[in-house]
């Protein structure tokens, strides 16, 4: 569970009646993009409220009324996925520079400069961004800003995403350790182990990482 200092309000009007529920805005969001989140895991309280503020509870005959259940984790769910999160000032500034900060990194290590053949580096992908006049939509997975950034930059900066093979010969006293590790990098393409024990390898790797 989160602590209640951590924790902000997720709140749901309905049957024109209120319900709030304490939770960490990180695992809301990530219930909201609709990821398998464990509901117990980021609720600060096991309890459905009126008024959280107050401390005054639903009550259950309002729970079964309005949700046709009496499921804490059940409605909890509910509240978040349809109703509005209560981010303060500084949590939501927190939250936009990591969410800007992810969609970079992510841009930087798959794409590259066409003509040079080479990464651009994260801050001149920051330049571009803001030359675009981009703004990072905090309730947007990383994957679907990642392609509204690339379109808005590309007329700012040379940039497309790629992929290279990259060929890998581990000697035998490292063969077996380094091939599980090699293979989270990317695709493996095709591999095969020598006489001597040593492991060769391609892979097929985002060209940023190269």
């Amino acid at each position: 569970m989160v602590s209640l200092d951590e924790a902000v309000t997720a709140r749901l009007k309905k049957g024109g009646k209120h319900f709030e529920v304490l939770v960490d805005p990180e695992g809301a969001l990530s219930v909201k993009k609709g990821e398998d989140v464990n509901i117990e895991e980021i609720l600060a309280v096991e309890s459905v409220f009126e008024d959280a503020a107050k401390g005054d509870h639903s009550s259950e005959s309002d729970l079964a009324e309005i949700f046709g259940t009496e499921d804490v984790i059940e409605i909890s769910r509910n509240i978040i996925e349809h109703g509005e999160l209560q981010l303060t000032k500084e949590q939501r500034k927190k939250m936009l520079e990591d969410k800007t900060k992810q969609v970079i990194t992510t841009i930087a290590q798959n794409a590259i400069n066409p003509q040079t053949k080479t990464p651009h580096p994260p801050s001149r992908i920051e330049k571009a961004m803001e030359e675009a006049k981009i703004h990072i939509d905090l309730f947007k997975s990383v994957d679907e800003q990642v392609n509204i950034v690339m379109k808005a930059i590309r007329p700012i900066i040379p940039i497309k995403f790629e992929e290279v093979e990259v060929a890998v010969r581990i000697p035998p006293e490292y063969a077996a350790k380094s091939y599980g590790e090699i293979a989270k990098f990317g695709q493996l393409v095709k591999d095969e182990w020598q006489n001597d024990g040593s492991w060769v390898a391609v892979i097929k790797i985002p060209a940023g990482i190269q």
